[in-house]
């Protein structure tokens, strides 16, 4: 899905064509992303009528297609955003697409995210850590340890950024209230 997020939230900010989808996507993950990936996608979000495509003429040229996302695609855009399945909360991939556009989302939605994923390190923390315990092997027993700090720092900024989130709708309410009814 994260794909899919990551080519919407990117047509929210403008018409593009696919070569400057795929490049932008690139760019923003460092990941390859082939035509075979990008275009069966767009496909649907064609089909779906959560996107519109035109085609563009260029002189001397055959015409480049334009997408561009519809209504239907935003609110698509927000309820994947919104969201973040158990399944697929393990591939940092599905989280971070949601994190970069923590924007799209309700203060709610966005805690809802966390939660999801600190439950789902906390899951495997504990794995590791019963991995750890029954290793008697030195190096075996420190590199478990080490994904143990690893998931603990992980979750350490999770809370920070829950806290956050917290504070910022606080004072949000605060200035609602002093503002009257």
């Amino acid at each position: 899905m994260w794909i899919e997020i990551l080519l919407l939230a990117e047509l929210a900010q403008g018409p593009r064509h696919g070569y400057e989808l795929r490049r932008e996507i690139e760019a923003a993950t460092g990941h390859t992303l082939s035509n075979n990936s990008l275009y069966p996608r767009l496909r649907q979000f064609v089909e779906s009528q959560a996107v519109l495509r035109r085609a563009e003429e260029h002189e001397g040229a055959p015409p480049r297609h334009v997408y561009s996302i519809t209504d239907v695609g935003r609110e698509l855009l927000h309820d994947l955003l919104a969201e973040l399945p158990e399944d697929t909360a393990d591939n940092g991939r599905e989280f971070m697409a949601r994190l970069v556009h923590f924007g799209w989302l309700t203060p709610e939605e966005q805690l809802r995210i966390l939660d999801t994923q600190d439950y789902i390190l906390a899951r495997k923390r504990d794995g590791t850590a019963a991995l750890a315990a029954a290793r008697d092997e030195y190096w075996s027993r420190r590199a478990l340890d080490h994904g143990i700090q690893r998931i603990d720092a992980e979750r350490a900024w999770l809370a920070s950024v829950r806290a956050e989130i917290q504070a910022k709708t606080a004072a949000e309410d605060a200035g609602r209230s002093e503002d009257g009814p």
